[in-house]
């Protein structure tokens, strides 16, 4: 399967540098890097789900957060960490 990972790791806490070295590691391993805190990746089942673990390991979800577009599944998106993900077929108050 085709995924575009896209994260943003919060620098300014204490192991932020340190784990966004970690995280951008553990996509290159799986892909390749379009931009410099997105990846593609072309993975199989397995290998999805040793890359996820690897990546919710290193992040701290309550500061950092990651979305994985999955450009060829049934899943279109999937979103972890800080951050609400905006519904964009919900209800739009302005």
């Amino acid at each position: 399967m085709l995924i575009l990972i896209v994260y943003d790791v919060a620098t300014s806490d204490d192991g932020g540098t340190k784990r966004l070295r970690q995280v951008a590691q553990a996509c290159q391993d799986y892909g390749q890097r379009v931009q410099k805190s997105v990846f593609e990746c072309t993975v199989g089942l397995k290998e999805w789900a040793a890359l996820k673990t690897r990546l919710l390991d290193v992040m701290k979800l309550d500061k950092d957060s990651i979305r994985c577009y999955f450009l060829d599944a049934d899943v279109k998106i999937e979103h972890h960490g800080a951050g609400e993900p905006i519904d964009l077929d919900g209800a739009l108050v302005v």
